[in-house]
């Protein structure tokens, strides 16, 4: 079952999919984490992105796609995967859709947490007293906040043509939006595994 979670930043995807991954076996993929973990280990990969990372420009579609086919194949991403911030272009969602079906794969589910603008700024103080991330300041969260509106408005017309992509209440506490999550997912996860959750 291969899952993808739309939502502003601070809307909880991350927290979700950390859950979500525990409880049905998916494997998280952030794609600014897996670039940060490819520099890291030195690969030809991360090499590439060092190089155009280091010059301030952005890793283009063909690298991060490169990226993601590798770790699908991956043994931990068996059971499938959600992709938290990914994809940000409808080219990046037409390319993903390409590696799914060369693997006999595709996106079962894709799915947009909406929280209030005024909820947001509120948890992103409380995170930056928490965690003392550097990147949580009012300033940032507007230009992330209007960098993810203008690409989500290109990118979810994209997957709504394909089906139904189903609204979460993200302003409500971290249990209650797992389990409107729950709700989407089980019944695709009965039809793609046999089974429910345990």
């Amino acid at each position: 079952m291969n899952v993808i979670f739309f939502g502003p930043p601070a809307a909880g995807k991350g927290t979700q999919a950390k859950i979500i991954q525990e409880k049905y076996g998916l494997r998280q993929l952030s794609t600014g984490d897996m670039l940060r973990e490819e520099v890291s280990s030195g690969t030809e990969l991360g090499i590439k992105a060092k190089k155009l990372m280091d010059q301030g420009k952005l890793v283009p579609d063909h690298v991060v796609i490169d990226m993601i086919a590798k770790r699908i194949d991956s043994p931990e991403c068996a059971k499938g995967v959600i992709f938290d911030g990914f994809p940000r272009t409808v080219a990046q969602a037409e390319a993903l859709d390409k590696i799914l079906a060369e693997r006999g794969k595709k996106i079962d589910i894709v799915m947009e947490l909406e929280v209030d603008q005024n909820k947001i700024v509120e948890r992103m103080k409380k995170r930056a007293a928490e965690e003392g991330r550097n990147d949580d300041t009012v300033e940032a969260l507007k230009t992330r906040l209007h960098l993810y509106n203008d690409y989500s408005a290109k990118v979810l017309p994209y997957y709504r043509a394909q089906g139904p992509v189903p609204k979460i209440n993200g302003n409500q506490p971290i249990d209650s939006v797992t389990v409107q999550i729950e709700e989407v997912l089980q019944p695709e996860a009965v039809k793609t595994t046999g089974h429910a959750r345990q």
